[in-house]
């Protein structure tokens, strides 16, 4: 489900009103305001009960949503109760209650992205799993370089996706931290209660609770924004894969539900992959605003805080989309290993250019080796013959190796290294670390 639906005026107003709320009961369970009070107020937070275009446009006037939030709260709350009423927002400044709305926002959206990045790459890794022995052509600089199997492509895959849902996950465990601070970060208004009442408050909305209010310390949400930006570039690297995998002319693996076109019906587009690149070209500009926005003027900041409050929110519905998009993606992959192995094919044995001089190198030297196997490939490039043909008339090549050999070099499955190490070594980190 979208992450958009945390970020709506109801959800933020919802999500600050806990606040005033929660900060209502420790004062009262602290006997600092009438427990009658803190009910009265308890009672008036419920986001339904105003006006969001109203707050919206006092807001703007006003210069946060919290001021007239507060105003229409007393308001509400003096209709029932008047002396409740002179105990609205006790202590308390409109930026704790937006700074911790913001972060119970964030606790109620970003599990979402961390759930689907790991359904990414649990899908990944059962492609791991599948086709670890599935020979392809690697690529490098988008040129057919040594041949590598899909197991091991997705097992990279699934190895990013790992890192990066902890990374997130992580990075939104240090950032639920509440906010308390009043006017100046001293709770002075409070006198020597605040503390008591930030770890009540913090309790309720069960967050953490700081050595001290960090009004100008934004480094918890840029952390976490980082990491938000960072698993974005991971989606879209994948989503990078898939696109061209999925071209016409290369045709090894697409999306088992794609888009069509709307003149052209033979067209399959690889939507979700385009959802997740699209995310991952906005990501590094909104994590480049909050970074932007770290240097805060003495205890409270001056247009970097504001700079947030759009920011942050199309931050995470970006990661979000792009996090479902994959999850997708990769979950319903069509594979085709039978193109695979006609495009690793296709070059008549020159992807594996390197295993033959490498088998050529004991005995005549690497640099030599080298030399004679370019020379061939060139022939084999100039003339269109096999590659195989082409080493075993050049006889130093053949001094060395007989066409039995030749042909054994040439065989992608004798020439894949450690791949299905490496692909054992993700999966069993993976199934550690989902377990």
């Amino acid at each position: 489900m979208s992450a958009a639906r945390h970020f709506t005026l109801a959800a933020r107003l919802q999500a600050m009103l806990d606040v005033e709320a929660a900060l209502a009961e420790a004062e009262a369970a602290l006997d600092i305001i009438p427990s009658s009070a803190a009910q009265a107020i308890r009672e008036a937070c419920r986001a339904d009960l105003y006006d969001g275009a109203a707050l919206q446009a006092d807001a703007r006037r006003d210069g946060n949503l919290a001021i007239p939030l507060v105003r229409q709260l007393t308001r509400h709350v003096g209709a029932k109760d008047p002396t409740a009423a002179h105990y609205v927002h006790w202590g308390a400044t409109s930026q704790d209650i937006i700074d911790t709305g913001l972060v119970l926002q964030l606790r109620n959206s970003v599990p979402g992205i961390v759930d689907d990045i790991a359904r990414a790459a649990a899908a990944a890794a059962d492609h791991a799993r599948h086709h670890a022995n599935t020979p392809m052509a690697g690529r490098t600089w988008l040129q057919q370089a040594t041949p590598i199997t899909f197991g091991l492509k997705a097992a990279g895959w699934v190895d990013a996706l790992d890192r990066v849902r902890d990374g997130v996950a992580n990075a939104l465990d240090d950032a639920l931290v509440l906010q308390f601070g009043g006017a100046s970060g001293t709770l002075a208004a409070l006198g020597d209660r605040g503390s008591a009442v930030a770890g009540q408050i913090a309790a309720t909305l069960r967050l953490q609770v700081p050595a001290l209010p960090w009004h100008a310390h934004r480094d918890r949400l840029a952390a976490l924004s980082c990491a938000l930006g960072v698993a974005t570039g991971a989606l879209g690297k994948i989503a990078r894969d898939i696109t061209l995998l999925a071209q016409t002319e290369i045709g090894e693996a697409r999306e088992g539900r794609s888009g069509g076109s709307s003149t052209m019906p033979q067209k399959q587009n690889p939507v979700n992959a385009a959802i997740a690149l699209a995310s991952a070209v906005r990501a590094p500009g909104l994590v480049a605003t909050v970074l932007a926005a770290m240097p805060q003027e003495h205890e409270r900041g001056l247009g970097g805080w504001q700079a947030e409050w759009d920011t942050i929110p199309e931050l995470v519905g970006v990661t979000a989309d792009a996090a479902e998009a994959i999850a997708e993606s990769v979950g319903n992959l069509v594979v085709e290993p039978a193109r695979m192995r006609a495009n690793l094919d296709s070059s008549g044995g020159l992807v594996l250019a390197e295993a033959v001089a490498m088998r050529l190198a004991p005995r005549l030297g690497k640099e030599q080796a080298h030399v004679l196997v370019e020379n061939a490939a060139r022939r084999v490039v100039r003339n269109g013959r096999r590659f195989a043909e082409v080493l075993a008339e050049d006889p130093q090549i053949a001094s060395v190796l007989d066409r039995a050999a030749i042909d054994e070099a040439l065989s992608p499955e004798k020439y894949l290294g450690s791949a299905s190490a490496f692909i054992a070594a993700v999966l069993a980190r993976h199934a550690k670390g989902s377990g």
